[in-house]
């Protein structure tokens, strides 16, 4: 069962369709008691980072997200800005992330897009190229996704990117540490390759 993160933010919809389409049982949960029994966690994201940590930390389920991840280890997906609040902390504010893999969340125009006349935010399809084996994109070929950010992971750990994309230069677009894992790309926007990727994080 995929226990999809209703704290306020995401494409919480899109993604119960897609699970839905593919028979793989999903369901939204907004409380701490209906997050408890979770074995697959979705964690989604849209907007900025202190608001999105400001809307988890009100919703009474930081502590058991903490519990099921770091000590349970259930395997978590954390989607675009969910993604990026995976991390210590961002440019783009002043919170703290959740710190599940070590790392800040940066300008994108910061490492050259902007400078060389590259618009911002990062919009439209975009490939992407794995930096080891990476059992989210299991049978993908040549897998291409949809992003819309102007923020990127800086992962500390060379080791904890997974797979980049270019714009203007690379960045990394899948974090993974353990059973944590994110992307910076919109899965519920991808067509056949996002519904690829969900499957296969519900195999996981």
């Amino acid at each position: 069962m995929i226990h999809i993160v209703d704290y306020g933010l995401g494409n919480i919809g899109a993604f119960l369709t897609l699970y839905k389409r593919q028979d793989i049982p999903a369901i939204a949960v907004s409380t701490a008691e209906q997050l408890a029994g979770a074995d697959h966690i979705l964690l989604p994201g849209v907007g900025s980072f202190d608001h999105a940590m400001e809307l988890l930390n009100r919703s009474g389920m930081r502590e058991t997200l903490d519990h099921l991840v770091l000590e349970k280890r259930v395997p978590v997906l954390g989607v675009c800005v969910g993604m990026q609040i995976l991390g210590d902390a961002s440019e783009e504010g002043t919170s703290s992330g959740l710190g599940w893999i070590p790392g800040h969340i940066r300008d994108l125009g910061g490492r050259g897009g902007a400078h060389q006349g590259l618009p911002l935010p990062h919009m439209g399809w975009n490939d992407i190229k794995a930096t080891r084996y990476v059992p989210l994109l299991a049978d993908l070929v040549d897998p291409r996704f949809y992003f819309l950010h102007s923020f990127y992971f800086d992962n500390q750990e060379v080791e904890d990117a997974a797979a980049t994309a270019e714009y203007g230069t690379d960045f990394t677009c899948i974090v993974n540490r353990d059973n944590v894992w994110g992307v910076q790309f919109h899965p519920e926007k991808s067509h056949s390759f996002g519904m690829a990727l969900l499957k296969n994080f519900a195999s996981l």
